[in-house]
């Protein structure tokens, strides 16, 4: 089983690199981008490869749960190594993420009200504080609702399935044909915001104004050469040390909110550290970052498995998480429009509270946006912060 377990680990670190390259080549994979071809081609992989050994699906589990738990951090800080922090929109995000905590809350109540009457489901008044504490912040606040609301575990489980199903789907969504709908909508001005937002006063160019820096066709290229390689390994072991402090702090603490001390610290520290100028001049740090999430995709995919699913138990679970997602996705788009906040702020708030700050780097790719990235994370930060408050309280209101 040993080297079974070996070529997954090979090809959970190398295959993202093959997707980048069939990006590249082909039209079809060029349109659909590396983040949801790695989507669709993972879970096609978990639903439609059997692996006949138990012993080996427990064992992968373990191997999968190690990488995705150290992709993120280990990317969290080269990413946001080459944000400009001086230039970022306040105000929308603040209006963006208030009104993304109210679009959330109004989905789940009149959600509750429109299938209490026919889904017969006991305590739905725990379930709805369920979803709004995962839907704002996380699973770290799923798993803590659940004991603080006395969930079973059975209806636990179908409603992490199930939001990992739709989640997906929502993603999928804003992927192909979302991001370029909301940027119809509302207020969206490319050039200007590339212009104002990514900046290197040390080369004196703008991101908008070098193809080289914001063509999305020279991702990925260059790393290994000589002018971008040592800056990107010296990026990577700053990644590393920021990363080992995070984690050191976490157990200093000793709390039961590690997640939030661990994201907190990634995103301080990294944030700190992009005012140096030595660190912002690795230009390619935010490709290698994207890299990991990449693999993070790829592994998550790989854990989705359609198969083990009773849709028939859960049905009421499925609709009421596909109103609440989508809902209050509908909810916050009118909010933008009339507040007129730009689609790319809306979108990333939606991400950050719907899938967590751990997504909000692949979204902010997919739109070019790389300053979306510190927005998306401090919103999906507070998430966390507040998932818990707002889980029990309106669970004890309903």
């Amino acid at each position: 089983m040993t080297y079974l377990i070996i070529l997954s680990i090979i090809f959970y670190i190398f295959f993202p690199a093959v997707i980048i390259q069939l990006c590249k080549k082909i039209k079809f994979f060029k349109n659909i981008g590396p983040i949801l071809t790695i989507y669709i081609v993972g879970i096609l992989l978990s639903n439609l490869v059997i692996f006949p050994f138990e012993e080996f699906s427990d064992r992968l589990f373990s191997v999968q749960d190690i990488i995705s738990s150290i992709t993120i951090p280990l990317a969290m800080p080269l990413i946001l190594f080459s944000c400009d922090f001086k230039h970022l929109p306040l105000r929308s995000a603040v209006l963006s993420l208030i009104f993304g905590i109210v679009a959330m809350i109004t989905a789940v109540v009149s959600g509750y009200f429109l299938f209490k009457p026919i889904a017969g489901i006991e305590n739905l008044n725990n379930i709805s504080g369920l979803l709004v504490g995962v839907y704002t912040g996380g699973t770290p606040n799923l798993a803590a609702l659940k004991m603080m609301l006395g969930v079973s575990e059975t209806n636990y489980l179908l409603i992490n399935s199930f939001d990992m199903i739709v989640s997906f789907v929502y993603l999928i969504f804003l992927m192909s044909i979302g991001i370029k709908l909301f940027r119809w909508i509302l207020p969206y001005k490319s050039k200007r915001m590339a212009q104002k937002l990514y900046s290197y006063p040390e080369s004196g160019k703008r991101l908008g104004q070098s193809n080289e820096i914001y063509d999305k066709d020279s991702d990925y290229q260059n790393i290994f050469t000589r002018e971008h390689f040592p800056r990107t390994l010296k990026a990577f072991g700053l990644s590393f040390l920021i990363v080992i402090i995070s984690v050191g702090l976490s157990y200093l603490i000793k709390s039961d909110i590690d997640m939030i001390v661990i994201m907190l610290s990634l995103t301080t520290l990294a944030i700190a550290s992009s005012f140096s100028k030595s660190v912002r001049k690795s230009q390619k740090s935010y490709d290698a970052g994207m890299y990991f999430v990449l693999i993070f995709s790829l592994v998550i995919s790989t854990m989705v498995n359609v198969r083990d699913i009773n849709f028939s138990e859960g049905i009421w679970f499925l609709l009421y998480i596909t109103y609440t997602i989508f809902g209050s996705l509908i909810i916050q788009l009118i909010f933008s429009k009339i507040f007129k906040i730009n689609s790319d702020t809306t979108i990333i708030t939606s991400v950050a509270l719907i899938n967590s700050p751990l997504f909000v780097p692949m979204i902010a790719d997919k739109m070019h946006n790389k300053n979306a990235v510190v927005i998306g994370i401090s919103i999906g930060i507070i998430g966390y912060a507040i998932g818990n408050y707002l889980g029990v309280g309106l669970a004890a209101i309903l």
